[in-house]
């Protein structure tokens, strides 16, 4: 079953912006947090950036300064990417997570790729 989709990759030039959606109606649980991860070709997946329920946001390193975690609506939040890297170029996860009942719900994901 569905319960995340991502959308929004795509290609393009180092030094561009691109935004990410996930949309995550069929989730009817209370969610304790989402994030944004990310997987290069090779690589083991990466925490990007998480949102709260309070709306607390969390950058990694990598992108702080560039990249932004926001809420569109109750059930949508973004990931704005800008001055994008090649070392950017990654399959893009949505997680969302709770708490009594324990659940970790993820996306299938949206490819991204940096290039000139």
């Amino acid at each position: 079953q569905v319960y995340l989709e991502e959308s929004g990759g795509g290609l393009l030039q180092p030094g561009g912006s691109l935004r990410l959606s996930c949309a995550f109606p069929w989730i009817s649980l209370p969610i304790w947090g989402l994030g944004w991860y990310r997987q290069a070709p090779g690589k083991e997946r990466e925490l990007v950036g998480t949102i709260s329920r309070s709306g607390t946001t969390n950058l990694s390193d990598s992108v702080k300064g560039r990249f932004t975690v926001s809420r569109a609506s109750a059930k949508v939040i973004y990931l704005q990417m800008n001055d994008l890297k090649p070392d950017d170029t990654a399959v893009y996860f949505c997680n969302a997570w709770g708490r009594d009942p324990d659940f970790d719900y993820w996306g299938q994901g949206t490819q991204v790729t940096v290039s000139s």
